[in-house]
């Protein structure tokens, strides 16, 4: 299953579409007339569960007052959060929730969503590749139960006042340098990762670039029980474990974190406000992933849930999400709305063939997150 997904996002999303559906967008004011005459007919309110960086302002302020629907967030910062809460109530008290694109086996086992009605959301105003994506691992008894909302990736953040590193020798490896000692920030589980990239790029531990730790557990832990002592000798270079886009950036700000393993979306907000801060693939690939949107089997405004996935996959919304969040979007026609500084900031991340060498998170088996979890807290501990 997780190489049909890897496939379909590496065939629909190339240097020049990527560039034309991507990051921090100028925009206009509202959401096109046809989904806000639409939204209008609903008005109520409307729970999510949302990611906490991912619906910057204005897009809930502006939905809220084109459509008259009151948006009540309930905003987590980690996969495992969302889920926890999910299960916690059985999906009552959410409208929509936001699986990203990697952890469908776990939803449909926890069974904590309905499908989604396909003449109700727009399907047509979503990028045809990451929607294939979604179809494709998100569909199951024949119903679609997950959309795109946006996209990005995790690569290599550092401070450019601090360091200077050449953009063609940039790896995963880079982090564990000596001059980074007590100065590295990143997530357990994303750190282990990297490191297992890292090694394959160089042939110490072939992995089929960490495909075959998804084959089954024993592959799993015999690969990942190496990471996991890599990982640990090198535990004095780290300065923090982060855990949200808030504390992504407060690392690099003022806790005296120089270099780290990020999410692209925060610290490109930071680059855009003019702090010293670069982005950049390594060699080894970026770490792509599309976060989505899901309906609650318990959700109680279903009117107002497809009024909000309209007005976010529309153009208009698609761009404010982008504009603010520093991710990409999944609307088709924000790639008009694109500003000539977004267009810097990309092409700085992801210079020469770094998109082609991109490396799409496949969709993980359930036992895959429990184990990987396992492996973060020992790592932690250590």
């Amino acid at each position: 299953m997780f190489k049909s997904t890897h496939s379909l996002l590496l065939a629909g999303v190339s240097r020049r579409s990527f560039l034309k559906t991507s990051a921090a967008l100028g925009l206009g004011a509202v959401a096109s007339p046809a989904i806000v005459s639409q939204a209008l007919s609903s008005s109520g309110e409307l729970s999510i569960l949302n990611w906490d960086d991912e619906l910057p302002d204005p897009v809930i302020p502006d939905f809220e007052k084109a459509t008259g629907i009151k948006v009540n967030s309930t905003p987590f910062s980690q996969n495992e959060e969302q889920i926890n809460k999910l299960q916690a109530t059985d999906g009552a008290g959410f409208d929509l929730c936001q699986p990203t694109h990697d952890r469908a086996p776990q939803f449909k086992d926890i069974g904590v969503l309905q499908p989604l009605d396909d003449k109700r959301v727009k399907l047509d105003l979503i990028v045809p590749s990451l929607l294939k994506a979604s179809a494709a691992n998100w569909t199951w008894d024949g119903k679609l139960y997950h959309v795109p909302h946006c996209w990005g990736t995790e690569a290599i953040s550092w401070r450019n006042d601090l360091t200077k590193i050449a953009p063609d020798e940039l790896s995963f490896g880079t982090l564990w340098n000596d001059e980074y000692k007590g100065k590295v920030q990143g997530r357990p589980h994303s750190l282990l990762l990297g490191i297992g990239l890292w090694l394959d790029g160089t042939g110490k531990l072939p992995t089929n670039r960490m495909l075959d730790a998804f084959k089954n557990e024993d592959q799993m832990k015999k690969i990942y029980d190496v990471l996991l002592k890599e990982a640990i000798d090198r535990k004095a270079w780290i300065k923090q474990f982060w855990d949200s886009a808030d504390n992504t950036k407060s690392g690099l700000i003022s806790n005296g974190v120089v270099i780290g393993q990020t999410w692209d979306g925060p610290v490109i907000s930071l680059k855009k406000s003019g702090k010293p801060i670069s982005y950049q693939a390594p060699k080894e690939g970026a770490i792509g992933w599309v976060d989505g949107w899901s309906l609650s089997k318990a959700s109680k405004n279903v009117e107002q849930a497809y009024a909000f996935l309209n007005y976010l996959h529309s153009p208009e919304g698609a761009a404010k999400v982008a504009e603010g969040s520093g991710y990409n979007p999944s609307g088709i026609g924000a790639d008009k709305l694109l500003s000539d500084k977004a267009r810097g900031i990309f092409s700085e991340a992801y210079p020469g063939a770094s998109i082609d060498k991109m490396w799409w998170r496949p969709v993980e088996p359930s036992w895959f997150a429990e184990l990987r979890s396992q492996y973060a807290e020992k790592y932690k501990a250590a």
